[in-house]
């Protein structure tokens, strides 16, 4: 795994370079017709950076032992990277120089009884996930809202819990239920990779990677880009299949004392269609779900961990 996290280091370099012309850092071009790729040369990283070619192409190749913040601060200056980009690149480097015992944090299990209570007390649709993407717990209107996701006749899967991931890339229902199927799949492996990065011990996320690497070329393709995102706040539209189209607002947040669970609140536009919308699926809910053995519900054993 050290090893792994060494190379994830150079192939996330590599990738950023890619990306980036000579154009968009100021840098004069002066042998386009010799430049066999577009983005920038491991000589033109360094020289934005301040450091020999030699130095960064050996971080390029994973050997970042030594090498300070300061010197990672230069390099993510050089690649203009954004604020999720850079702390990809902080997380995997202090994982590459940890040991696995010291670098893994502390995961979260199950879940505490006051956090269902909190979700239980939302009227809007409130849910956790965890660094693997799976469906931790929810209010009765959150189950309602990804209904989709969980099996049923014509699409049996007898895994719990689901997993938002899985779902959007092998279950041919995910390109109903998101209408833009691309830019949620994209959002999707960025999120991804961004945990995984936090934690690349993390056997269960490795696994799901490997399930889907194998199983969706769409999956493959991105997570080779090694593009990552940070996830707080915006918008999104689902088409639900009992009450049509849908927008709604979100807030996603860490939870401090669950480490590794994210909680997500959604909320549509007060007045609008989609409140409307809500407003329905709130009965549906109250009519098909509470109370019945249709509730999904993880148990202890099998709760996902964060």
């Amino acid at each position: 795994m050290g090893k792994q996290s060494h190379a994830e280091i150079g192939e996330f370099l590599a990738s950023r370079r890619a990306k980036i012309t000579p154009e968009q850092v100021g840098l004069p071009i002066y042998d386009a017709a010799k430049r066999r790729v577009p983005g920038l040369r491991r000589q033109e990283v360094a020289t934005l950076a301040g450091l020999s070619v030699d130095y960064y192409t050996q971080i390029e190749r994973g050997k970042v032992n030594s090498v300070s913040e300061n010197v990672l601060d230069a390099i993510a200056r050089a690649l203009q990277l954004d604020d999720a980009e850079r702390s990809h690149l902080f997380d995997l480097h202090r994982h590459a120089t940890m040991s696995p015992q010291r670098s893994r944090p502390r995961r979260t299990k199950t879940t505490r009884p006051m956090l269902q209570r909190m979700l239980d007390s939302m009227s809007v649709p409130a849910f956790v996930r965890n660094a693997r993407h799976d469906f931790v717990c929810g209010n009765m209107l959150a189950y309602a809202f990804y209904s989709p996701l969980y099996p049923d006749e014509q699409h049996p899967d007898p895994r719990q819990p689901v997993n938002f991931v899985r779902f959007c890339f092998l279950d041919p229902r995910a390109r109903d239920f998101y209408p833009d199927w691309d830019g949620m799949a994209d959002s999707a492996v960025n999120l991804l990779r961004t945990d995984a990065g936090r934690d690349p011990y993390d056997r269960e996320i490795s696994d799901l990677v490997g399930e889907l690497s194998t199983r969706s070329e769409e999956f493959r393709a991105r997570w080779a880009k090694h593009n990552v995102r940070l996830h707080y706040t915006g918008t999104k539209t689902f088409h639900h299949p009992v009450v049509g189209d849908i927008t709604v607002d979100y807030e996603t947040m860490p939870l401090p004392a669950d480490p590794g669970l994210v909680l997500t609140v959604y909320s549509p536009e007060p007045g609008s269609p989609s409140a409307d919308a809500m407003t329905l699926l709130a009965a549906w809910a109250a009519t098909n779900l509470a109370g019945s053995d249709e509730m999904p519900a993880e148990s202890d054993e099998r709760r996902p961990r964060a």
